[in-house]
């Protein structure tokens, strides 16, 4: 085999390598799945139909708060990563992974829709574009924000002999008022308690099934398919 050849074996094989990290991220199927799923206005939904919701969220009970920028919430996901240098090359290494969340409503001209993720057993399939980064290094000193974050999470953010460890963190949340597009079964249930401003005696929620998700996002393609 002459090097031409294994040339072209080589970058066909990086290419296929990259393509498929591109196409099968959870981005991209994200993206993928919800442009399948029809749109439905939330008085419309019908029980037992996979079906797609975009809209306002809004907190069920008192909002969580962002650990970085302390936005109120319904959901939030934090990434700390530290770079590790191996031999010539270095990466960067997840040090921290956090996901946070709570049910929460979406609300479309004054009608509502009740979301519930749960962890265990994970139900739902989400994610949030990571619109608040921030860094650290050997001369950039972390802000006395970030500092308090590296705290809560346990992190020393310096070397044994003191230098700044490269340290880069990313949020990304679900804010209250925060429009995002959410897809799951519709099921109508029966309200235990009024809520104010909904006339209605019954609400929509969106579930999960053990072969369909919920699938949770706030990414702008996604909301500008739906509307």
């Amino acid at each position: 085999m002459n090097g031409p050849v294994i040339i072209v074996i080589v970058f066909s094989v990086f290419g296929i390598i990259a393509f498929s990290t591109y196409y099968f991220s959870a981005k991209n199927v994200i993206i993928r799945t919800l442009a399948k799923i029809p749109t439905k206005v939330i008085s419309h939904l019908k029980t037992n139909e996979l079906s797609k919701v975009t809209g306002k969220a809004l907190h069920v009970k008192t909002p969580l708060i962002a650990p970085y920028s302390n936005r109120k919430c319904v959901f939030y996901q934090i990434i700390i990563e530290q770079k590790v240098s191996t031999g010539k090359s270095s990466t960067w290494k997840t040090v921290v992974k956090d996901e946070q969340f709570q049910e929460f409503f979406i609300e479309t001209k004054n009608d509502f829709v009740i979301i519930k993720p749960q962890k265990h057993p994970r139900n739902y399939i989400c994610h949030l574009v990571k619109d608040n980064n921030q860094s650290s290094g050997t001369f950039h000193d972390p802000t006395p924000q970030l500092q308090s974050v590296f705290n809560r999470y346990h992190i020393d953010a310096q070397t044994f002999f003191g230098f700044n460890k490269r340290l880069r963190y990313k949020e990304g949340i679900i804010e209250i008022g925060e429009d995002i597009t959410v897809a799951g079964i519709a099921k109508w249930k029966t309200l235990n308690e009024p809520i104010p401003e909904y006339p209605y005696s019954k609400i929509a929620t969106l579930e999960s099934t053990a072969k369909q998700k919920i699938i949770i996002t706030d990414l702008p393609e996604v909301r500008q398919t739906s509307l």
